[in-house]
């Protein structure tokens, strides 16, 4: 049995470490590895939101549906609740990094159909949905084994860092995306968002292939591949903590996040401003998303983290009811960043204190179970607000789904102080390689 001083504790547990804010916010920077891949995806996921914005925009101009906007978004996010479990075992029992490159290589094509038949106009309506399915089955291999390749290129002691840089670059992406979106779309059309995004995925490609990745053990693969789905399965239902994280994020995906499939509606019908007001409308979200993950990011510690959860997911729906009922483009756009910081804060402490709490062994499988409620359980939201929306309205709908989101929020906290024990207990077990948390070290840990 191994135990920790009470000076080790103290240092693991330490929120704001000595060295000034900005070397604690970049500190996942010093390894070489999540540099290459920082500054690809910084400009592969510009990219990537561009492309968000203008398939929106199409299907929106091609149709004026908000139950084709809904259906789109079901057609590109089912496949990874589908699908995910699959690339869980991908993940644990294959090359991370070669897994990485084949799905960025894989969006890349995609990507560049959808500009050559936008370009030559020749897109219809079908096709967007066949391609929203294919690039929606290559995420469900690409969000876990992504989230789960983190650890191989910075280790157990930055992962909580690396893990809210990589959110910041998302939602860094996500400012400036969409204004490029907003511009281009109402100039010259969506075909050349398309084509910037495959473009960009040289970028990452290029960083993926130039790391130097130390391999650890290969995985078991003496079972069956449904044997490994269902021991991930049943480590996720057999542990109380990421559990209730997880069936908190499935619900606000579910009921909260269609709103940004609703967004051209808001932008068009609602605030009057545009395929430029859409770009403005989801760059403020981005601007709130990036604040809360570089306020995550300036953290060291997991002490809280659970409260917060709560709390930020009560503040985003609090937030989007706000923004549901105004009218006035400005105040709208202002409400959004609150949203955005929110809603980010939430899912990255979520996707932190599961990674905290998972073996090594079942961290892709964890992290896919992760992706079927952070993504998964989207598609059937957007369905069900695309046809809510058709016959109440796109505030009403997004209204209603923030309330939903609201009392998800009361719920958790109240049962917050019946898991907090056992998750810190395998927060430390996890940090402590063959042996248990001693009972001194467990009871110092728990104590608020």
């Amino acid at each position: 049995m191994n135990d920790l001083s009470a000076a080790d504790l103290s240092k693991q547990n330490q929120d704001q470490p000595p060295g000034g804010w900005l070397p604690v916010t970049l500190r996942a920077l010093r390894h070489r590895n999540f540099q290459l891949f920082f500054s690809g995806q910084l400009i592969s996921l510009v990219g990537t939101w561009m492309q968000t914005i203008a398939e929106s925009w199409l299907v929106y101009r091609l149709t004026g549906s908000s139950l084709l906007l809904g259906a789109v978004g079901f057609s590109s996010q089912i496949p990874v609740f589908l699908v995910a479990p699959l690339g869980g075992i991908v993940a644990d029992r294959y090359n991370r990094q070669r897994v990485v490159i084949g799905t960025q290589v894989c969006s890349m094509i995609l990507a560049g159909i959808y500009a050559a038949l936008t370009l030559s106009g020749r897109i219809k309506i079908w096709e967007i949905f066949v391609l929203a399915a294919l690039l929606g089955v290559v995420n469900a291999f690409d969000i876990p084994g992504r989230q789960a390749f983190l650890m191989d290129m910075v280790g157990r002691e930055d992962l909580m860092n690396a893990i809210a840089l990589n959110s910041s670059m998302f939602n860094g992406a996500r400012i400036i995306g969409p204004a490029i979106a907003g511009i281009l779309v109402a100039r010259i059309g969506e075909g050349w968002c398309f084509f910037a995004n495959s473009v960009s995925y040289i970028a990452v490609i290029a960083g993926l292939l130039m790391m130097q990745i130390t391999r650890v053990a290969p995985r078991a693969t003496g079972v069956s591949p449904l044997a490994h789905i269902m021991e991930g399965f049943r480590f996720v239902r057999g542990t109380a903590p990421i559990r209730v994280i997880l069936l908190l994020l499935g619900l606000v995906s579910f009921v909260a996040m269609p709103y940004v499939v609703l967004m051209p509606i808001f932008a068009d019908r609602v605030l009057h401003s545009g395929a430029r007001g859409l770009g403005i409308l989801m760059g403020a979200t981005g601007v709130g998303a990036l604040l809360g993950a570089l306020t995550l990011a300036s953290r060291s510690g997991v002490r809280g983290l659970g409260r917060w959860v709560a709390y930020s997911c009560g503040g985003f729906g609090v937030f989007l009811v706000l923004f549901s009922f105004s009218h006035t483009f400005w105040l709208s756009t202002a409400l959004l960043v609150p949203v955005g910081f929110c809603m980010m804060f939430q899912m990255s402490s979520s996707n932190t204190l599961i990674q905290a709490m998972s073996p090594d062994e079942l961290r892709g499988r964890v992290m896919a179970v992760y992706s079927m409620m952070f993504m998964g359980m989207a598609p059937f939201g957007t369905l069900l607000a695309g046809a809510l929306a058709d016959r109440l309205g796109a505030p009403v709908t997004v209204a209603m789904g923030a309330v939903a989101a609201i009392g998800g929020a009361v719920i958790f906290g109240r049962n917050l102080p019946k898991i907090r024990t056992e998750a810190r207990r395998l927060i430390i077990a996890q940090g402590i390689a063959g042996g248990e948390p001693s009972v001194e070290m467990t009871s110092r840990v728990v104590q608020d």
